[in-house]
């Protein structure tokens, strides 16, 4: 199962996206305290639209309880991370739950969370003119790279309402 995890996010409009990605992609999101936002706030509410109930979703009170509940792969996205987000193989062939971890906007993920896991520091390649990022933006690029690596799971691949033939009539 693919996870997305939020480090003490800070932006309710990037979570919103975010959490609007993850119903679209049947992704569970991580969201680790302290938030920058409450969940009822109506900018988080518009960015999730009308999906936010169908969102699968967990709070936790700080990083070491997030870890202490879920077990799986760690992969944790940073701009000093030295590995594309494409190196790695994340088919899922024996059903794992992969976990992909964002820092909060400000300031990425502790530098201390990450030493201890350089193995799994990525980033997603971009220019020396710009310092990341949107977070929103990279959830989705790295959310769809796992799900095109699993061969999309179970989504759809035709349009649900208007019909896959909608085009041709």
């Amino acid at each position: 199962m693919n996870n997305i995890v939020l480090y003490e996010p800070e932006i309710p409009q990037n979570t919103g996206n975010i959490m609007r990605t993850c119903v679209a992609t049947d992704t569970k999101l991580h969201l680790i305290k302290p938030l920058g936002f409450v969940l009822d706030d109506s900018h988080l509410k518009r960015s999730g639209v009308n999906y936010i109930d169908k969102l699968n979703y967990q709070i936790y009170e700080n990083f070491d309880d997030f870890i202490s509940k879920n077990q799986g792969i760690y992969y944790y996205f940073t701009r000093y991370g030295k590995k594309p987000h494409t190196s790695f193989n994340y088919s899922n062939k024996e059903n794992e739950n992969l976990y992909f971890i964002f820092g909060k906007e400000s300031t990425g993920i502790p530098k201390e969370i990450l030493k201890n896991n350089l193995d799994h520091c990525m980033r997603i390649p971009m220019t020396d003119n710009v310092r990341a990022l949107n977070v929103s933006n990279s959830v989705a690029i790295v959310i769809y790279e796992a799900l095109r690596q699993q061969n999309y799971n179970n989504l759809l691949t035709k349009e649900p309402h208007k019909g896959a033939d909608y085009l041709e009539k």
